[in-house]
């Protein structure tokens, strides 16, 4: 059984000097990664409003007048990792300290890690961190049969992202009918409800960062609006969206586990 093809995670570099931007190039390939280069501070703030980033690449050795206001948004926007980029010379202490300080992840060492940067980052990015916490369902879910579990490590993989049944249903060989129906027997949730409940999970997990309002999770996640992630949230968790932020993975899905796991009529 295979999953659809995996969208490839989205990495937003502040990389001004030459090293730096050679550093992220090889380690992020364009086939295997989606790499936004930001250039200023309001570059940087603007990917992360327009995009699920899954981790931050910042040339702390840049120099630049606005490379604090550049790490600063680690604070605001910890669903995403922050990795300084560092030659790691004497003089750079002051920097490293200051990225600790900022809770940078990790910082990659010029000519040190340089082989080994893509699997240093891609085990912390969101999308990775966000599936294997959620590999397999909560009981309340009412997932029981393996190919139910399947499924639902496939829409997990989306990290919240939109997902279409009919690509599930190429993946593990059904019609999108024959899929809908086995996977909702014998009182199993909808497969569309268990999609938009995991995609309430990832928007409040996102909803939790400084950074973000309503509008920017239902942007980055691909809402057609926040009055679609409103009526979406209503109905799978019976909450607003702006109370998404304060509830934990627990609660939601003790809240759709009460009678909204399937359609009614």
């Amino acid at each position: 059984m295979l999953a659809p093809v995996a969208l490839a995670p989205t990495i937003v570099a502040y990389a001004v000097r030459d090293r730096a931007r050679a550093l992220v190039r090889s380690a992020f390939p364009k086939r295997r990664t989606k790499v936004l280069l930001a250039r200023t501070a309001g570059e940087m703030e603007s990917a992360f409003r327009q995009n699920l980033v899954d981790a931050a690449v910042v040339d702390l050795a840049s120099g630049a007048d606005d490379l604090w206001k550049i790490a600063g948004l680690a604070l605001e926007y910890p669903s995403a990792p922050f990795f300084g980029i560092l030659p790691l010379r004497s003089a750079d202490g002051p920097a490293l300290a200051r990225a600790a300080s900022l809770e940078f992840a990790d910082v990659l060492v010029e000519g040190v890690d340089d082989a080994v940067v893509r699997e240093l980052v891609q085990p912390r990015t969101f999308t990775a961190r966000f599936a294997a916490a959620l590999s397999n369902p909560p009981p309340a879910v009412g997932l029981s049969d393996e190919r139910q579990h399947a499924v639902w490590r496939i829409i997990v993989g989306q990290a919240g992202r939109p997902v279409r049944t009919g690509d599930i249903a190429d993946a593990v060989g059904l019609s999108r009918e024959h899929l809908s129906r086995v996977f909702s027997s014998a009182g199993s949730p909808n497969l569309k409800r268990v999609i938009d409940l995991v995609r309430l999970i990832a928007a409040a997990e996102l909803a939790k960062n400084p950074g973000y309002d309503v509008r920017d999770v239902a942007a980055v996640l691909g809402f057609a609006s926040s009055s679609h992630l409103s009526s979406t949230s209503q109905r799978i968790v019976g909450t607003r969206p702006a109370s998404l932020a304060r509830l934990r993975t627990v609660d939601l899905v003790e809240r759709f586990s009460q009678g909204r796991g399937r359609s009614r009529g």
